[in-house]
């Protein structure tokens, strides 16, 4: 694998968040940083159900409270929690959350199929 530089470091202060399905969505490591996967920090709001086809998931609970919903389970979240979401799982966390996902392979942008 050929990466686009020898390391990355970003801080989530200097990048602007926007809206996606999860929430406000903060870009820490993008697919075009050529990177093995990408790093979200997410402030989740009204997310919507969905599922990823080829991209697995790995949610780390910085602070706040909230469930999350796999398939037909709901799990409870708070910080401290790590939460692993394979392909073709169908999601959504709810509450008032801060989560850094991480997601393997790059490209999950492109790999959002909302349900709901």
């Amino acid at each position: 694998m050929i990466t686009a530089t020898r390391f990355l470091r970003r801080d989530p202060a200097d990048v602007t968040p926007w809206a996606e399905t999860c929430g406000q969505i903060r870009c820490l490591i993008e697919e075009k940083d050529g990177a093995a996967g990408e790093v979200h920090h997410v402030e989740i709001q009204d997310a919507k159900l969905h599922y990823h086809e080829r991209t697995d998931e790995f949610y780390y609970v910085i602070s706040g409270q909230g469930t999350m919903i796999l398939d037909e389970e709901e799990i409870e979240l708070h910080a401290g929690v790590v939460v692993y979401v394979p392909r073709g799982v169908r999601h959504k966390a709810k509450g008032n959350l801060t989560v850094l996902t991480v997601c393997v392979p790059r490209g999950v942008l492109g790999d959002v199929h909302e349900v709901e």
